[in-house]
């Protein structure tokens, strides 16, 4: 399968042509399913660390998905360096879901079966690469 044709980064190109900024949506659906969340974003800058950890996440996610050319493993470094703060490996594991769930909520009916699968076994790769606690 090339990049053209993953569902994965179809999901994120359609969601590009509505959405300039992710952020908001990801991060309120986050704090909305998660308000435990909100206090480990309460520093000055915040936004900035919200808008640059999803970036990150969302490059490790396409690669994850596609090439696995290497940046898919931060990852694994990231469910790490969380446990260090605290963050349970769940609650860390569920930031995937909730990025997924807001670019179908974005896509609406361009949300397809094939994307939808695609998402649902991205999921679990991911739980079953980095969701393991150490």
């Amino acid at each position: 399968m090339n990049a053209a044709s993953n569902p994965i980064e179809i999901s994120f190109e359609l969601a590009a042509s509505r959405c300039a900024d992710l952020t908001p949506l990801v991060y309120q659906r986050l704090f909305d399913a998660h308000p435990e969340t909100q206090a480990m974003f309460r520093s000055q800058g915040s936004e900035l660390v919200k808008g640059s950890m999803l970036a990150l996440t969302i490059e490790a996610i396409l690669d994850f998905a596609c090439a696995r050319s290497g940046h898919f493993r931060l990852i694994a470094c990231e469910a790490t360096s969380h446990d260090g703060y605290g963050t349970p490996r769940e609650l860390f594991i569920a930031f995937f879901a909730v990025i997924r769930n807001s670019l179908r909520d974005l896509l609406g009916e361009e949300w397809s079966n094939e994307i939808a699968h695609a998402w649902d076994q991205l999921l679990a790769d991911i739980d079953a690469f980095a969701g393991a606690t150490a």
